[in-house]
């Protein structure tokens, strides 16, 4: 059971996606505007967020844009459109995932689950302590980066930089081997449940992310190398 917010204008879908995942035991809290959505997701962070993109007052990648500047919360995007670009928007703006609508009630459910399988989350309570975290687990040490899993904690020269639980895995799998090349396939295993399909560019946009982040806290960082046609790299300084 997981606390999970649903933002979106389309009352037939609120009522018919809210009945799905009460039916498996999640708790839902709905809103039907972007802006109320947003407040409602500041005020108290949830273990999943599903955000329409096309809402009034305020539209999801707004929602979205604005949400990471202050947690990390796992993110679904639900649109109508069928561009790519939106979907490249929206990895690049740090969700999690992505649906285009129609989709069926039995894909997003399971797309709720490796979500939430992804992020460790127990159910018991929002923020709980993730059930795959071993307490005891020592955090990891590559140069100037520290990864603590159980905790979900990542320091780059002792100063917090907050990723996603996707961005969290892909960096944690870089880092487990510094030197070695790691394909985008191998990342999307290590990041992606094995239903969940994703393309190359999803990682190349959350790598993107990732540099963004660290290098709000040191403008020259580059310790996530690209090699061109292979894949990436994490380089132990």
């Amino acid at each position: 059971m997981a606390d999970i917010t649903l933002v979106d204008d389309d009352e037939n879908i609120v009522t018919s996606v809210s009945l799905a995942l009460e039916s498996h035991g999640h708790q839902v809290k709905a809103y039907y505007d972007g802006a109320s959505g947003l407040a409602a997701l500041e005020a108290n962070p949830p273990d999943l967020a599903i955000l329409d993109v096309k809402m009034p007052r305020m539209d999801g990648m707004e929602v979205l844009r604005r949400l990471r500047q202050t947690s990390e919360v796992p993110v679904i995007i639900l649109t109508s459109k069928d561009e790519e670009i939106d979907e490249i928007l929206g990895f690049n703006l740090g969700a999690d995932d992505y649906m285009h609508k129609p989709f069926s009630q039995r894909l997003l459910i399971e797309r709720v689950k490796a979500v939430l399988r992804r992020a460790g989350v127990t159910g018991d309570e929002p923020g709980a302590t993730p059930a795959n975290a071993d307490p005891a687990a020592k955090a990891i040490k590559r140069g100037r980066l520290t990864l603590d899993p159980a905790r979900h904690d990542c320091l780059w020269d002792n100063k917090p930089v907050r990723l996603t639980v996707t961005e969290f895995l892909l960096l944690q799998s870089l880092a487990q081997r510094p030197g070695f090349v790691k394909s985008r396939d191998n990342l999307m295993d290590a990041a992606y449940d094995d239903q969940v399909y994703v393309d190359d560019r999803t990682i190349d946009s959350h790598v993107k992310r990732m540099r963004k982040k660290f290098r709000q806290v040191d403008g020259e960082f580059d310790a996530i190398e690209t090699l061109y046609g292979v894949g990436y790299r994490y380089r132990e300084s």
